[in-house]
């Protein structure tokens, strides 16, 4: 069961400031089997020198459920071509080394052009469909959805969406319509508690998703949000049990959905990444495993 359905993985986000290898040194120590991981300490890894090989005997044993993140999946115009070359060389690298899926994620990435958004009409910064009508966040959302998973498909990828929850068709109800008129079978959504909570679903909204749609699980935790654009290093900035969210609500209504895929813990809290990760591995590893299996 803790191999088949329901696998613990580990996230980056535990050892935010390791190197890759020292990342999955600490995986392993702590009992996982699976990892999600990013691109940027992937790449960092192999522009010092390593190659590919290496990765792949570093990663032995560990299986890859994903690795992230294509970014601002939105993008019109000339940024569109450059979103194409950025997902073919992210589907590539997860290809080679054996990943099954890839995170995509909706824009603006920077909560800032959101912030400027709303109090001026405009920002610098760059906006996605800030500006468009609903209807076309839509259509130009699903189009673009269509196309990334379409390319992934080329290589043998899931692609998974996490839809921030300060950006456009950011509610779980938006999420699962924007996937389901894409209509491709290898687009599934990554549920997010934090990203859920904040743009406003509740685990009574989550527990009647569709199982179909999900791939993942980010379990994770918050502190209160009130109203207004939701600022991500304040609200997180706590230990996954001790904020605002009741985990054994939000995990149950994952589990009444049908799911039986993998989870794994998310902490943006300073105290846990900079403290000792081989101790937090273990410890988000022990509140899973009581969540999932119990």
């Amino acid at each position: 069961m803790f191999l088949d359905k329901n696998r613990i993985t580990f996230n980056t986000t535990v050892a935010k400031h390791s190197t890759l290898v020292m990342e999955l040194d600490i995986a392993r120590r702590a009992g996982y089997t699976a990892v999600e991981i990013t691109q940027d300490k992937v790449r960092k890894y192999l522009d010092a020198g390593y190659s590919v090989d290496d990765l792949r005997r570093e990663l032995d044993g560990l299986m890859v459920h994903g690795i992230g993140a294509l970014v601002d999946i939105e993008r019109q115009g000339t940024a569109e071509k450059e979103l194409s070359r950025e997902a073919d060389k992210l589907f590539m690298l997860a290809s080679a080394i054996g990943a099954k899926g890839v995170q995509i994620v909706t824009g603006p990435l920077d909560v800032q052009a959101v912030i400027d958004f709303k109090a001026n009409g405009y920002s610098k910064r760059y906006t996605g469909l800030l500006q468009h009508s609903h209807d076309d966040q839509v259509r130009l959302t699903v189009k673009s959805l269509a196309a990334i998973a379409g390319r992934a498909r080329d290589y043998g990828l899931t692609v998974y969406l996490e839809a921030l929850s300060w950006t456009p068709l950011s509610s779980l109800e938006q999420q699962v319509d924007i996937v389901r008129r894409a209509g491709c079978d290898n687009l599934k959504l990554v549920i997010d508690f934090w990203h859920c909570y904040t743009s406003g679903a509740t685990p009574q909204h989550l527990s009647k998703v569709d199982r179909d749609y999900i791939y993942g699980v980010h379990v994770c935790d918050s502190l209160p949000h009130l109203d207004g654009v939701p600022l991500e290093p304040i609200l997180r900035d706590v230990r996954t049990g001790s904020g605002v969210l009741n985990l054994r609500d939000w995990t149950d209504a994952v589990k009444a959905t049908g799911f039986d895929g993998w989870w794994c813990s998310e902490t943006f809290c300073k105290k846990q990444q900079q403290g000792n990760s081989y101790a937090v591995a273990k410890e988000l590893k022990r509140q899973l495993e009581t969540l999932v299996f119990s």
